[in-house]
Formats: structure tokens, sequence, C-alpha cells
């Protein structure tokens, strides 16, 4: 199967799968990564084996400029580091089961009973959180406290609070979902397997890589990782409805307000809904174009057609199909104010280093 690669998916360029014109043999690809590679990463022959296996094994093309987008997220996530230190982690731990037990009335002298008791490992729970680094430490400790402790499953409901992991900070439940095909042994879980390296690169590389674009420029697919597939293209699509409309939106790239019912829509459908004796269509027609905006048949639309029409008619002039999204990222892992445009410019910069040092 690795050896049988005939298709592409391009990065900055086509939605559509083409026939690689040269191809290239695992040694090949993997020497390249190694050369691409930051001159201090440690053991870059063992990273570059994982992403090597994780483009065959899913049929991604190992162009340079797919090969550098990995690189640079995950230089910019991890600094290739399978399981990053967490500054203050065990400190945001704790918050966060304080503050669970304080929306649901439960005593602090009840949660610091909980703490103290013994956990699967022999150290007690207050202890393992205090001298927790990782988020693959904080995930086994949420693990333990959900089975173990009552109070555990009433804080947590049996779902773990951690959510993403690994070198690229991929989200566990997007690694749930995309595990069919994954080429490794699952040890225990696909949550475990997102704290190693070989499953935190095939899962990340899946989530930046893992669907077709036709964006002019890598930037958006850097947005799109860090925002959402598809966010840079419908952040732009919000703005041609509000160039359209007049109606101001906020560019984050939703264009469904989630479990709306069709007479509550949320702002973007609102401002289309504005739009409806123009477009020609009405309310449940609207609906459900927008209901493809989370995939690249959104784009064959007529609602997509017909909005763009109007707002470049408006602007008289032609109007980008990406923009980056206008989030702010919240976190507690975040201390500083921190954007889904600075994140997709740093990643962008450090993808230019990579394409500089083959």
């Amino acid at each position: 199967m690795w050896f049988g690669l005939v298709a592409a998916l391009l990065l900055a360029g086509c939605a559509t799968r083409a026939p690689l014109p040269v191809q290239r043999t695992p040694e090949q690809v993997r020497a390249d990564i190694v050369a691409r590679m930051p001159a201090k990463t440690s053991n870059r022959e063992g990273w570059a084996a994982d992403i090597q296996v994780a483009f065959f094994a899913q049929d991604i093309a190992p162009t340079p400029e797919n090969l550098c987008a990995v690189l640079a997220v995950t230089e910019q996530e991890s600094t290739f580091t399978a399981d990053p230190r967490v500054p203050g982690l065990g400190k945001i731990a704790r918050e966060e089961i304080d503050r669970r037990a304080a929306s649901m009335h439960v005593p602090k002298l009840l949660v610091s009973a909980a703490l103290r008791l013994r956990s699967p490992n022999g150290r007690r729970y207050a202890e393992r959180i205090e001298h927790v680094r990782t988020e693959r430490e904080l995930s086994a400790l949420f693990e333990d406290f959900i089975d173990m402790v009552p109070l555990g499953q009433r804080l947590f409901g049996g779902l773990n609070p951690v959510h993403t992991g690994g070198p690229m900070q991929v989200a566990i439940d997007f690694a749930e979902a995309h595990a069919q095909d994954y080429p490794y042994p699952v040890d225990g879980s696909i949550r475990h397997e997102v704290f190693t390296r070989r499953g935190g690169m095939y899962f990340g590389i899946a989530h930046l890589l893992g669907y077709p674009a036709s964006y002019d420029a890598p930037l958006y697919r850097f947005a799109d990782f860090n925002a959402g597939w598809y966010a840079s293209r419908n952040a732009a699509f919000q703005a041609a409805v509000a160039r359209a409309s007049g109606i101001e939106l906020a560019l984050d790239g939703d264009l469904l307000l989630p479990g709306a019912p069709l007479d509550d829509p949320g702002a973007t459908e609102r401002a289309v809904r504005a739009l409806r004796s123009q477009l020609g269509m009405g309310d449940a027609a609207i609906r459900r174009a927008l209901e493809k905006g989370d995939g690249q048949d959104f784009e064959a639309t007529d609602l997509y057609a017909r909005v763009f029409e109007l707002a470049e008619a408006a602007a008289r002039q032609p109007l980008p199909r990406a923009v980056l999204p206008g989030i702010d990222l919240h976190s507690p892992k975040i201390t500083r104010k921190l954007t889904t445009a600075w994140f997709a410019n740093r990643v962008d910069d450090r993808w230019k280093r990579c394409m500089a040092r083959h």
C-alpha cells in the first residue's frame, strides 16, 4: 500500500488529487525530512520515520510543501517534544477540579478528602497533581481519578477533561474519530496513542493535511489547524455576507450556531437571510447550504456563488476566498493575548525557513 502511492493532496493548490510526477522511496522521504528539520532537534531520524509512515499510510503526498507544513506546526506546538511540558499544569488541574466542584456545590472539604486518597500508582492524587508536568501525565491522573474515586465520576461524568495532546497538540476527539486506518497496534486506547510521537504525528498530520482545500497559500491551512477545517474559507464567506448585507459579522468561520432551530438562527445565518430576496432562496434552502460549511462542497452551492457575486458587485472588485479568522485564543495554558492569526503567521514563518533549508 505504502509503495503504491498514486495520489497527492497538495497543500496550497488543487482540491483534487493528482498523480505524483515522481514517487520517492521511504528512505528518500525520511532523508528529506531530516534535512529540513531544525539542526538542534534530537533524534531526527526517529521523527522522520514516524512522519514518513503517517504520510504513506494516509496517502498524502510527501512534497516539500507538505513536509514543511508538518514540521512547522510541530516546531510551533512542541519544538519536537513528543509529550511537551506545560508550565503550571498542576495549578491548572487543581483549579479545574475546584471549579467543577463549586459549580456542583461540592464542599471543599470533600474535594480535599478525595484528593488525599491513594491512586493506583501508590501516590496520593493531590501529590500527583502537584507534580504533574505534561498532558499525558495529567490525562492518566484524571483517568485514575474518574475510574477509582466516586467524586471523580461525579465531577467529570466519565469524560477526561484533557482534550489535546502530543507533539502537534491534536484534539483527542478528532483522533478517535479518524482512527479507522491507524497503522500501529493501539496501546490501550487512541487517547494513549495521541501522547506518543507516532500517534501524535499521525493524527496531527491528518488534521493538518487530511482534507482538500482550494487555498492559494499555506497560511490559511495553518489557520484552519488552529480554528477548524475550512475556517479561513468560511471567514471569507462571512466577510462577503457582511459586504453584501451591510451587517457587521465576526469572521470566526462558524456559519451556523450549533443546534439552533430554523426559527432562531445564529448571526451569520441571520445576515444571509437578510439577502434572501436577492439570493432567490428561502430560509430552508439557506440552512441546507450553510450545513455544507464543514466540507469543500460548500463552494459548489448556489448560495456561496451568489453571495460572492453580490459582495463583489458592491465592492466593485474581486474578493478573497480565504481570510484569517478573527479568533482570540482562550485556554488555561495561554497566559497572554493570542489569536488564530498570530498562530498562523508564526507557523508560516517557520514553514518558509523550512522550505529554504534543503
